[in-house]
């Protein structure tokens, strides 16, 4: 059951708005100062763990401690499903036996604000004595950490959102934003396509998103295909007995000539209308679209024009008739 609403206690002596302004422009101008401070580390960074990846070997390893560690359970998730190969090692359980999961051909990330946390010591000792390449995410360059690591991404010394000054915010924020830029940077230096993306997405709305045409098209097999030289007739019972909104008009060599939808018929609507030729009748120049392109591209051309709604796209391979895709079909499969 929803309380009744009430008049908050601090309302009349604390401005809510213009602390949580505050609180984000003083995180915005950690971003900012973050944006100016990339240099050749970030650089280094990013072209050893894609050596590291093209050898089909490493993976790479983030770790953290409390709030950063949250962040690194999600830098790693967001670099996996970007084609990076990488996990989340808890240095408290990489203490007591997760330590076995890191090899040599690995490069382990340590995120920490201070870099003095002593749950890490551990797995810096290791990354030493197995010569195993330790990436530093730290404000402090003089920390064990950062007296340890091969490379360092120093984090700009600015003020916590937090009044206090305490509670890790800003610094928390410019780490998250940091492994967003490794993630973009390595997957522009792979190259990721839209159809490799899809491999490490393949359910869910993004997985969805990221079907092509030819994943929801009706193939050519199963179209409603008649000749030119047809009358209307035959049009109509092929549309009645294909039950897909349409007929496709082809020549002698199954070249695309033209479409004839429910609404074609609507509109020539006639006494004479059986025996009409269906190059009297059809649409000559119906829209296509590609089979190898996203089907949320083909929605878009259906429904990007408002209040003239497109209900099928022809779909064509290299230019050749392949099959056709359906508003409703697109529809079905979530990309609405």
């Amino acid at each position: 059951m929803t309380a009744p609403h009430s008049k908050s206690a601090f309302s009349g002596s604390v401005d809510v708005l213009a602390i949580a302004r505050q609180a984000l422009a003083t995180e915005i101008e950690g971003l900012q100062a973050l944006h100016k401070a990339l240099d050749h580390n970030f650089t280094a960074g990013v072209e050893k763990i894609h050596a590291m990846k093209q050898t089909g070997q490493g993976r790479l390893i983030v770790a953290g401690i409390g709030k950063s560690g949250h962040v690194s359970r999600k830098i790693a998730a967001t670099l996996a499903s970007t084609g990076t190969p990488a996990y989340f090692v808890h240095p408290g359980e990489a203490s007591h036996g997760d330590m076995g999961m890191i090899a040599q051909a690995d490069i382990v990330l340590m995120l920490s604000n201070s870099g003095e946390n002593a749950e890490l010591s551990d797995l810096i000792h290791y990354t030493r004595r197995y010569g195993i390449t330790l990436i530093a995410m730290t404000s402090n360059p003089e920390s064990t950490l950062a007296k340890h690591a091969d490379i360092i991404l120093q984090l700009p010394k600015v003020p916590e959102a937090c009044p206090n000054g305490l509670a890790p915010t800003t610094s928390t924020t410019m780490m998250m934003a940091l492994g967003d830029a490794l993630a973009v940077s390595l997957l522009e230096c792979m190259g990721l396509t839209p159809d490799q993306y899809k491999v490490f997405h393949p359910g869910g709305k993004l997985g969805q998103r990221l079907k092509k045409v030819s994943d929801i098209m009706v193939p050519l097999a199963d179209m409603p295909l008649l000749d030119e030289g047809a009358t209307m007739d035959k049009a109509i019972l092929l549309l009645s007995e294909k039950n897909l909104g349409a007929v496709i008009i082809i020549g002698k060599n199954k070249d695309l000539k033209g479409i004839i939808t429910d609404g074609d018929l609507k509109r020539h609507m006639a006494p004479d209308l059986l025996a009409k030729p269906v190059s009297a009748v059809m649409s000559p120049t119906p829209r296509t679209i590609e089979a190898s392109l996203l089907a949320v591209k083909a929605l878009d051309m259906m429904t990007g024009t408002p209040g003239h709604y497109l209900t099928s796209l022809i779909v064509t391979d290299n230019g050749k008739l392949a099959g056709m895709i359906r508003l409703q079909d697109c529809l079905q499969a979530g990309l609405g």
